[in-house]
């Protein structure tokens, strides 16, 4: 029996219609979420009408040939941001625990501790590649455009096509609970101020056992300050309105993905403020924004600011930095544009 013959498929993808006869605009994701399943078990089932073939990893040699499609839309999503790209996926570089895709378009940081299974996916003729942690939830999709290349793509999938399919098999994943732990402020922003290098945050988070937003909030208003939720729809008009490229970062568990460059449209619909570019979208759900900080970081070449976006439960939900590559120092128009947020001044 095939999966998309077995009961459990049959009773999801009855009960995915129906739900979508009532929310005929929802996602995958959305439907999975209300209806107590996964997102990989809905591909699995076929729901929808799918046409979905599972893929035989590791997920890291597939990610190595992805270079070979040509151009495509990279999409990597939290809950509360979705983050699209077109581009090609270039200077990609992998290791058993760790990923690095390089190019001037798809730009990625891959963490593969809890990638699980690998799915081809023909939704009505939309063909694509989805990578899902081992609890079922996505996390990173790669969509063909009319500028990629089928043949290849094809190739493929059926290089790395899975002959021996069962239904897929799902595990909790532990979450990383924020650490409670007080801080020393004057050991913190000892440690803050000696930074030369922004990636260096992380390994204070991690000797001290704090979370993000815990530092945020003992680090001194110089350093960090918290502003008001509506600054990042103010920011990205603003970005647009000056022309000041810029870089957008998005990231679940198993991806972080950047945008690099200036933005032309932007939009509100609803509770989503949205980038609308031809090669970039990004769909932000402000309504979770329940924290806006300004953020000031210190390096060899120059001070860094970004604005970033908390849920109510200190999940990083966005970030935001002036475009830059390492060695040269931070845009003046963003340090402007940051600062003119700022209730109190930053450290300079």
């Amino acid at each position: 029996m095939s999966l998309a013959n077995s009961p459990k498929a049959v009773q999801l993808r009855t009960a995915y219609t129906t739900f979508l006869e009532k929310n005929p605009k929802a996602r995958i994701r959305n439907v999975a979420q209300a209806l107590n399943t996964s997102e990989l078990e809905l591909v699995a089932a076929s729901a929808g009408g799918l046409q979905s073939t599972p893929l035989k990893g590791p997920a890291q040699e597939i990610v190595k040939e992805l270079g070979t499609l040509g151009s495509v839309m990279a999409l990597s999503r939290n809950d509360w941001a979705v983050h699209e790209r077109h581009g090609k996926y270039e200077n990609i570089r992998v290791t058993q625990s760790m990923g690095l895709v390089l190019g001037p378009d798809i730009d990625l940081r891959l963490f593969f501790k809890n990638w699980g299974e690998i799915w081809a996916v023909n939704a009505q003729g939309r063909h694509s590649l989805q990578f899902f942690d081992k609890a079922g939830t996505a996390i990173h999709k790669v969509f063909c455009t009319e500028d990629t290349d089928l043949v290849a793509y094809e190739n493929l999938v059926k290089k790395f096509t899975n002959s021996e399919t069962v239904w897929p098999t799902l595990q909790a994943i532990s979450q990383n609970t924020p650490p409670q732990n007080t801080v020393d402020p004057s050991e913190l922003r000892q440690r803050w101020l000696a930074m030369t290098d922004t990636h260096q945050f992380h390994n204070i988070l991690q000797e001290l056992d704090i979370s993000r937003l815990t530092a945020l909030h003992h680090a001194g208003s110089d350093l960090a300050q918290l502003i008001d939720n509506t600054t990042i729809e103010s920011m990205l008009e603003a970005v647009v309105a000056q022309q000041i490229p810029f870089m957008c970062f998005v990231g679940n568990s198993g991806i972080v993905q950047i945008h690099s460059g200036p933005i032309e449209h932007v939009l509100r619909t609803g509770p989503w403020f949205n980038i609308l570019d031809p090669h970039f979208n990004l769909h932000l759900d402000t309504t979770a924004i329940a924290e806006t900080w300004l953020v000031n970081r210190p390096s060899s070449d120059g001070w860094i600011t970004s604005l970033e976006c908390y849920t109510t439960n200190g999940d990083l939900i966005t970030q935001f930095f002036g475009a830059r590559k390492p060695g040269l120092p931070e845009l003046s128009s963003w340090r402007q544009l940051l600062s003119s947020y700022a209730t109190q001044a930053l450290a300079a």
